[in-house]
C-alpha cells in the first residue's frame, strides 16, 4: 500500500514519460511544484519498493508494479475530472479537485462515476438533461418548472 503522496509521484512520472519520453528529477519537481531534493528523496523510497528504477545522472523509469500502480491512478483522476467537467466545474478546479478525490473515494464509487462519464459521453447528441443542469446551474431555477407551470394553467 501506498501513500497518496507516492502515488501522486507515480503518476506525475507516469504523465511526464507519455509526454517526453522520460522524466527527470526537475520535471518531476516542477510538476508537483516540490523542490529537487524531496522528489529525489521519495524517489528514493518508491525505487526501495520496487516501483521505480532511479539512475542519478539518467532520470527515473516506472518499473512494471510502478506503471500498473501510476495508469490506475491516473484512470480515477481522469475518471473524476471528467464527471467534474461535465457537472460545469471548470477544468483547473476539476483538476485539482480530482487530485483530491482519486485518493479518497472507494473503488465502486469510482467505478460508478465511470459508468456514469461513459454513458454521458456515448450518449447521442447532447442529452436533454445534461443542457437542463446547465441552465439550473446559471439560472438556480430547474427548467421544467416553467414547462409544468405553464401546463397547470
Amino acid at each position: 500500500m501506498l501513500s497518496r503522496k507516492a502515488e501522486d509521484y507515480l503518476e506525475a512520472i507516469l504523465n511526464i514519460t507519455e509526454t517526453n519520453g522520460y522524466a527527470k528529477i526537475k520535471h518531476i519537481a516542477e510538476t508537483l511544484e516540490v523542490t529537487p531534493p524531496s522528489v529525489i528523496e521519495m524517489v528514493k523510497k518508491l525505487d526501495k519498493k520496487g516501483c521505480v528504477t532511479y539512475k542519478k545522472y539518467d532520470g527515473v523509469t516506472l518499473t512494471e508494479r510502478g506503471r500498473g500502480i501510476a495508469l490506475v491512478v491516473k484512470d480515477r483522476h481522469d475518471t473524476l475530472k471528467a464527471f467534474l467537467e461535465i457537472i460545469t466545474v471548470p477544468e483547473k478546479v476539476a483538476d485539482k479537485d480530482a487530485c483530491t478525490m482519486e485518493h479518497e473515494l472507494h473503488s465502486v464509487t469510482v467505478k460508478q462515476i465511470k459508468n456514469l462519464v461513459n454513458f454521458v459521453q456515448t450518449s447521442p447528441g447532447h442529452p436533454s438533461w445534461l443542457q437542463h443542469f446547465e441552465e439550473f446551474c446559471e439560472t438556480g431555477e430547474h427548467p421544467c418548472d416553467e414547462e409544468r407551470r405553464s401546463k397547470s394553467k
